[in-house]
């Protein structure tokens, strides 16, 4: 199949579209995962880290980090004929969040992608879909120098609800990404259903 065109006299499918935003912590590999996926060239808003930003930009634990998300990244995968996933990496530092609301206008979903050996730094990611009824995953981006540590040690540590997906993933890894997208779009059809259910009962 072929975008706006059909096959064999098939008529054409039109995909069904959905919004999925990548957040977590500076440094925890957002940019990356969306890279890694998308079957499209991603639009990336990086800028160099300079001396100005030190003090407001912590570093520690991603000191070969060189450039950070000033807006968003944006890239586009195709799961199904039938099914296409936009992704918006949202960018990790305090003082960007203000873009938040914008990007998660019409989210699905989102993935918080978190970072063992600094796992607080997305408590603040974790908040925000919480309180704002947007279902996620937590996708532990698996570090080659970071402990491994059990999907659940992790849910207790973050204090999630039990039904909240926690997945092991390596954000450089196109189908490990994926896995972490299914995660998320099932994630979120079985949470609309609970919503519908309860507004019907």
């Amino acid at each position: 199949m072929i975008f706006g065109r059909s096959e064999r006299g098939k008529p054409p499918v039109e995909p069904v579209t959905l919004k999925i935003l990548v957040a977590g912590g500076f440094g925890v590999g957002k940019t990356t995962c969306v890279g890694a996926v998308s079957e499209i060239k991603p639009l990336r808003t990086e800028e160099v880290l300079t001396e100005a930003g030190r003090p407001v930009d912590d570093t520690r634990g991603v000191e070969n980090k060189h450039t950070t998300t000033v807006a968003m990244d944006f890239g586009r995968i195709t799961l199904r004929e039938d099914l296409v996933l936009y992704l918006f990496g949202t960018p990790g530092q305090d003082r960007f969040w203000f873009l938040w609301d914008e990007l998660s206008t019409g989210a699905l979903g989102a993935i918080v992608l978190a970072d063992t050996r600094r796992l607080e730094d997305c408590f603040a990611a974790v908040d925000y879909f919480e309180r704002r009824s947007i279902p996620f995953v937590i996708g532990v981006n698996c570090f080659d120098d970071a402990v491994r540590y059990p999907a659940e040690d992790i849910r207790q540590a973050l204090d999630l609800d039990t039904g909240t997906p926690v997945v092991l993933c390596d954000a450089r890894e196109r189908e490990s990404v994926k896995d972490v997208l299914v995660a998320v779009v099932r994630h979120a059809m079985a949470y609309a259903a609970e919503q519908r259910q309860s507004i019907t009962t």
